[in-house]
């Protein structure tokens, strides 16, 4: 672990914002039951399924490609965009602070990819050549300290299309640049 007061000044002097799991109720089903479960644990009314993707349930590109209207399929969105708690949680939080936010990054359990939007629609971002740089830039740090290697692009490119996701709503509901 490296030491706070090791930090330079331009990390130490930000207020940084950690959420360790978005998704508490998943991830907990997650690592008792199903290890490649990633919806929350909802019940869906009318349905023998439980769960929404959350990273499909947010107001950007809702109804567009990538997601589900089936409850049982793993990438179900939601009866409505934003309609889960967890999301609102989000939404919430990032709206309260959004003329403070300078960053914003989003993990997953899957792949080993350094992705920024958009992912709801095949088009890039206007600055898309400089978090490609700063993409690569982390691709390089991370293979020269654990030799894991990664890939960093366009979501839409690098994995699919996908409406829905909080990298997307962030960028384009707080103007967030570096997401």
């Amino acid at each position: 672990m490296i030491k706070w007061e090791e930090q330079p000044d331009y990390i130490k002097q930000r207020t940084w914002y950690i959420m360790p799991v978005m998704n508490p109720d998943g991830y907990v089903y997650s690592r008792k039951v199903n290890r490649m479960w990633r919806k929350n644990r909802a019940r869906i009314p009318g349905s023998k399924c439980f769960g929404v993707d959350l990273n499909r349930n947010f107001n950007i590109g809702w109804k567009g490609r990538g997601s589900s209207t089936d409850p049982c399929s793993d990438i179900y969105r939601g009866a409505s965009a934003g309609s889960e708690l967890e999301t609102k949680a989000v939404v919430n939080f990032l709206l309260r602070r959004k003329h403070n936010l300078e960053a914003y990054l989003t993990f997953h359990s899957y792949g080993q990819a350094i992705v920024y939007p958009w992912a709801y629609k095949a088009a890039k971002v206007k600055d898309s050549a400089l978090l490609q740089r700063v993409g690569q830039t982390a691709v390089q740090r991370i293979l020269s300290k654990t030799k894991s290697v990664y890939n960093s692009g366009v979501t839409y490119q690098l994995l699919s299309v996908a409406g829905g996701g909080s990298d997307d709503w962030t960028r384009a509901a707080c103007d967030v640049k570096y997401v």
